[in-house]
């Protein structure tokens, strides 16, 4: 060391001319033989795909010096040299030094080349797959997925929710031939067979998040693969069902419903590979055409309806589009697709729509068109937890406006894992009732399917049996005119299972269980009674109803107290008292005097 001290110095004008030319090239010697110089490697080869996979190679020899590098001499191999590495020259001052970091080496003789500090870099890496179910996360070493189980090779998007959720189905062959001659009934003969109309094209499946951030996008392609592959399987579709042709909606049925802004902002995208309305709703080059087509099947389904060439329809699309709104777009959501249907059935002789919203987020964008709209009666129901959930609109106290008050009924449950019961409850008491009362001439239906029993966003508690139930009371509104479209969803099995117990009551099926003496939670009964103290000053048909609620609300609390009372009492008293000398005090404290003497 004290050697490498007592070597000459350059002189200063020879470090100022190397530290003036910006980047200086840094020779190796290896076997004799002197190699390039880094900026012709830099220009030879491309950079390394991870620059801490070694630690030999921490520093790569493919890095181009920029003018704040100083100099930085490697040692040659040769043990027998006297000096290993040249040294900084003392005009250097400490700020230079902090600023190029690694310029120093204050090594000594010895050979630190199996030093590698970077090695923990490949111990730690992880390797990971999405679920093709839900989208979450799993660690490689686990075969079914940590959140709903599914298998990491499932079939659900060949075979929808009947593939099995645990390992690879043995007995697809079998599954495959039928789906394959499925695919080939004519549309003749379906038509023939049904009055069902299903809307349907396959560009919409263009409509895809052109990068993936950290896991795949919620609202992908593969919602409308696995509902199709359902479809086939249980031969719905085709089928039983038959399709309509695809139309893109024009610019002038659109201004209908969104602003000239809204429209050329979607239109605008066609042009760009990938953009974003906001940070959750993406769209690339196909999603402008994808929402054309969408809003066209869901208007031609409409009028299809209502004239009388179909009995009932099923949109299956996207983009969904009960967020959208008349100047935005967002929640995954471009063109409103039951905001178009309605006009359009409006358009086919339809005076009064009834728009129903199940989907488990408030459908802000549809309130917003129809908040002045005296013919279109909008109600949803939806997680709301005061706010807090997405998008945080939808208050029971949200009515409607300009003289349309009343229009507008939210149902806004509280707090997640909301089920059947609670849903049934409040159509019961709410939904049938006021809808009863409006008596619309077609009825349509924003079926999100995100209120589903494992649905990654939603978090609810609702089955296919429960969504079935729901169309099944629908259905006996507006002579069965009744429209179901798309909206939300995000767990393949989920919505697959429930869309086709939906569309399986549209061809007349009836569901598999009822719910009619259903029980709801204390929280789904609070929330029911708050809608009604609000909404029976414009249906004078849910007075009735409000009072015998309030009435069995009253004698609910009373009873809960006094157990409550007399759970308390038990835990103050001793049980022994009961067969002793203290019986009478027992039975005193307890509130019951009537005891038998012995």
């Amino acid at each position: 060391m004290i050697l490498n001290w007592l070597q000459p110095l350059p002189s200063p004008r020879f470090l100022n001319t190397l530290m003036g030319t910006g980047a200086l090239e840094t020779k190796r010697i290896r076997n004799g033989e002197a190699e390039n110089s880094l900026h012709k490697q830099a220009d030879q080869a491309s950079p390394p795909d991870n620059l801490l996979s070694d630690g030999n190679d921490a520093v790569s020899d493919h890095e181009e010096l920029s003018p704040s590098h100083t100099l930085q001499l490697e040692a040659k191999p040769n043990p027998d040299a006297p000096a290993k590495r040249a040294r900084l020259p003392k005009e250097l001052t400490f700020q230079d030094m902090y600023q190029n970091n690694g310029m120093i080496d204050d090594d000594d003789d010895d050979d630190d080349s199996d030093w590698e500090p970077f090695q923990l870099q490949k111990c730690v890496e992880v390797v990971k797959w999405f679920c093709k179910n839900c989208t979450m996360v799993n660690l490689d070493d686990v075969d079914c997925c940590d959140i709903c189980g599914e298998h990491k090779d499932s079939n659900i998007l060949s075979y929808g929710f009947f593939a099995s959720p645990f390992a690879l189905d043995e007995d697809l062959s079998e599954v495959q031939a039928k789906v394959k001659g499925l695919k080939d009934v004519g549309s003749q003969e379906s038509v023939a067979n049904s009055s069902t109309a299903i809307g349907f094209d396959e560009r919409m499946l263009l409509h895809a998040e052109v990068e993936m951030k950290s896991q795949p996008h919620p609202e992908r392609p593969d919602r409308l693969r696995a509902i199709a592959a359902s479809l086939a399987r249980a031969g719905i579709f085709p089928g039983r069902c038959y399709s309509i042709p695809a139309r893109e909606i024009t610019p002038e049925e659109l201004v209908m419903v969104h602003s000239l802004e809204h429209v050329a902002s979607v239109e605008v995208t066609s042009e760009s590979m990938s953009s974003y309305f906001t940070a959750d709703t993406y769209a690339n080059e196909h999603s402008a055409r994808a929402a054309r087509l969408a809003a066209g099947l869901c208007a031609d389904l409409a009028s299809a309806i209502v004239s009388g060439h179909a009995k009932n329809g099923f949109a299956l699309v996207r983009p969904p589009g009960h967020h959208a709104g008349v100047r935005h777009a967002m929640g995954f959501c471009l063109h409103n697709n039951a905001a178009v249907a309605a006009l359009a059935a409006q358009a086919a002789g339809a005076r009064k729509v009834l728009i129903l919203d199940w989907d488990v987020h408030h459908g802000n964008g549809t309130q917003e068109i129809f908040d002045q709209n005296k013919s279109v009666l909008y109600i949803s129901l939806h997680r709301h937890e005061g706010g807090k959930f997405y998008p945080g609109t939808g208050a029971a106290d949200e009515i409607g406006s300009m003289g349309a008050e009343g229009y507008c009924v939210n149902i806004p449950w509280s707090r997640g894992g909301v089920g059947d019961n609670d849903y049934s409850f409040a159509f019961q008491h709410v939904v049938l009732p006021i809808a009863s009362e409006f008596a619309p001439d077609f009825t349509i239906i924003s079926a999100g399917f995100d209120a589903a029993r494992g649905d990654p966003l939603g978090c609810c508690d609702v089955t296919p049996s429960g969504y079935a139930h729901m169309t099944h009371l629908l259905n006996a509104l507006s002579g069965g005119k009744l429209l179901v479209i798309l909206e939300g969803g995000y767990n393949l099995r989920s919505i697959s299972s429930s869309a086709t117990a939906v569309i399986k009551v549209l061809l007349g099926e009836s569901p598999e269980c009822e719910l009619e003496n259903s029980f709801p939670s204390r929280a789904g009964l609070q929330t029911v009674m708050e809608v009604l103290k609000i909404q029976m000053n414009f249906w004078p048909s849910l007075g009735p109803i409000f009072t015998n609620l309030e009435a069995r609300w009253r004698i609910y609390c009373f009873r809960k107290k006094r157990k409550q009372m007399k759970k308390r009492r038990r835990l103050l008293v001793p049980m022994w008292w009961r067969w002793g000398r203290k019986r009478f005090l027992f039975h005193f404290l307890n509130g019951n005097l009537n005891v038998k003497s012995r």
